[in-house]
């Protein structure tokens, strides 16, 4: 029995690592946090970046499998901001699917800024791929003409596989609005069918057994998408694929 209440321990906070919900107690002190957004964004900046996929962690890395740095994915688009003022500002919003906090089975689409997105964060650390210029352009048209509100699966799984449309994760979303910026469609079989065909998913290495508990006790875990090996998105899985086909201008570990 103390074996059993120790796998679901794991496994509960296995489904903590996603890292992807919106509301989180700050680690760090509000100034640190701030500054740490601040030059994310003045690194991005320097590179040109319009648009870019952004990565926090918001786990200690020996809770995470084995491959996973990263625990949400987002993407983060120059635009101007109004601040609480009205005053109006030129900064990063970054778009974000993000787990319910009462129910860990949902997911809905939300708009926030680099500190928000930081605040909960375990390290100071960030991931970052800035996409080729041309990448970026039509990102930011899926983004501004509401396409990526059509990619949305409000059903969240942890580990969603990225190949079907049963379930979705927040770096299963980024990666959806990146293949429709790539091949210019928001139909989803066309979407699944491409990234089969390209897209080399991150193996999860948890044994069965504990990801079966995860499905009994921790909503927002289930493998019914999945079968055989489960594997799913991951930020390290995206670097890799925008790589291999030369659309990543720069890809980044940023520290504080």
């Amino acid at each position: 029995m103390k074996n059993l209440f120790l796998v679901v321990l794991t496994l509960l906070a296995f489904n903590a690592f996603a890292g992807s919900n919106q509301v989180a107690e700050a680690r760090f002190k509000p100034e640190q946090i701030a500054k740490f957004a601040k030059d994310v964004e003045k690194y991005a900046a320097k590179q040109g970046a319009r648009a870019f996929i952004i990565a926090r962690v918001g786990q200690p890395q020996s809770k995470l499998p084995k491959g996973i740095e990263f625990t949400h994915t987002a993407i983060a688009v120059y635009s101007q901001i109004t601040v609480d003022n009205g005053e109006k500002v030129n900064g990063y919003a970054i778009h974000n699917l993000y787990q319910d906090g009462e129910n860990g089975g949902e997911s809905a689409l939300v708009t926030d800024y680099p500190v928000d997105f930081f605040w909960g964060a375990y390290d100071l650390k960030a991931g970052i791929i800035i996409p080729t210029p041309e990448l970026q352009t039509k990102i930011i048209e899926v983004i501004t003409s509401g396409k990526n509100q059509l990619l949305h699966n409000p059903k969240y799984s942890l580990i969603a596989n990225p190949f079907n449309s049963q379930y979705q994760n927040c770096t299963e979303h980024t990666l959806d609005i990146i293949n429709a910026a790539i091949y210019q469609t928001t139909d989803k079989r066309q979407l699944k069918a491409n990234a089969r065909e390209y897209f080399d998913p991150q193996r999860v290495r948890v044994s069965g057994f504990k990801l079966a508990l995860g499905g009994l006790f921790a909503d927002g875990v289930t493998t019914r998408d999945h079968k055989g090996k489960v594997k799913t998105t991951s930020f390290g899985s995206i670097v890799r694929y925008l790589e291999k086909y030369e659309l990543a201008g720069d890809t980044h570990i940023f520290r504080g």
